[in-house]
């Protein structure tokens, strides 16, 4: 065999390999950066500042969180069940006015409950199933980060790390986006593109619970 002919059979090898590589990468959906912040859309920016903007310390852990939770498949919701967490947050809600701290305690309980209701790791493995669904939820999950932390906010202590009123209303509005995305279908993927809500965006929807100006303090 000629030395020509050898070093054109390891130049199509070589480019087999690639090719190969390209495509299992595309396969797996992809977890170069762009394709990271399309997925997680604030998550990402959030992930980076946590990690003083070192961009590839982020990327890693977001891509790191695909590779552990990216092939979870949500399960669908009865409709039964889908009322039944509707009227519990409802309620929630509107038990706001008088218990605001009790109502964003049910709040951070009926998230957890309807992730697991989903599919999401189980009730009680908070830190883990926030990372699952930062990886399916992720222009969402940061209500779910707020009113947990509102809701395990002490009593008492330093009044810098005491949650107000404001902070506990601001908290539970966040997190009604997660809980309305949790109730919707699977869509089997990353939320549309320019899906993520703000608080504002609910205000409008809301009972008179939330929109009240004097809740008390409880």
């Amino acid at each position: 065999m000629s030395t020509g002919l050898i070093i054109a059979l390891i130049v199509i090898v070589a480019a087999v390999v690639v090719v190969a590589a390209v495509l299992t990468s595309r396969a797996r959906g992809g977890h170069g950066g762009r394709s990271l912040k399309r997925r997680f859309g604030p998550e990402y920016d959030r992930t980076v500042a946590r990690h003083d903007g070192d961009t590839k310390a982020a990327e890693r852990e977001l891509a790191a969180r695909v590779e552990r939770h990216g092939d979870l498949r949500e399960r669908s919701l009865e409709p039964a069940e889908r009322e039944r967490f509707e009227a519990r947050w409802t309620a929630a809600q509107e038990r706001f006015v008088d218990s605001p701290r009790e109502a964003v305690a049910e709040a951070d309980r009926l998230l957890a409950e309807l992730a697991g209701a989903r599919g999401f790791p189980a009730e009680g493995q908070y830190e883990e199933q926030l990372a699952a669904l930062s990886v399916h939820h992720g222009h969402y999950v940061h209500g779910y980060r707020r009113v947990h932390r509102a809701a395990h906010a002490p009593l008492d202590g330093a009044p810098e790390n005491r949650a107000s009123t404001e902070d506990l209303r601001a908290s539970m509005i966040e997190a009604r986006g997660l809980f309305e995305d949790l109730l919707a279908p699977s869509r089997g993927g990353t939320a549309p593109e320019g899906a993520a809500r703000t608080g504002a965006r609910h205000g409008a929807h809301l009972p008179w619970a939330l929109n009240r100006r004097h809740a008390k303090e409880s």
